[in-house]
């Protein structure tokens, strides 16, 4: 049973930074590229982030280039979102996926699209306060 669970997420000022991490099983997750969604109320839910299988190709959304890092430890079946600068319009749950998409090569913009990904996460709660 593949599970994906999130945690980190929680109340921060604005300008201020947090750490999800999202910890997976039941899978073989050095094979898998990995994502980082978002959902605000009454909006749907966004693409965020995404992450090689190695780790060493990354793509965000322009909302939050330059601000937000994700990384990954196949060691420890953990992928990492780092927020940085945080703004009150980056308040939302968010969300870890998994694609065992079987394509051999990396295109950030196509993992940016929801249907890619076969396991999503529960959610933890980002709350930016102004």
């Amino acid at each position: 049973q593949v599970q994906l669970v999130e945690s980190g997420g929680g109340l921060v000022q604005a300008g201020g930074s947090l750490r999800l991490s999202c910890v997976a099983s039941g899978l073989t997750f050095s094979l898998y590229r990995m994502g980082w969604f978002r959902q605000a109320p009454g909006k749907e839910r966004e693409f965020v982030g995404s992450i090689s299988r190695s780790g060493v190709m990354t793509y965000y959304a322009d909302s939050v280039k330059g601000r937000f890092t994700i990384s990954r430890d196949n060691a420890k079946n953990t992928v990492y979102l780092q927020m940085d600068s945080l703004k009150p319009e980056d308040a939302a749950v968010y969300y870890c996926a998994a694609s065992n998409d079987p394509r051999t090569y990396w295109s950030g913009s196509y993992y940016s699209d929801r249907v890619r990904y076969d396991y999503w996460g529960q959610g933890t709660q980002v709350t930016v306060s102004s």
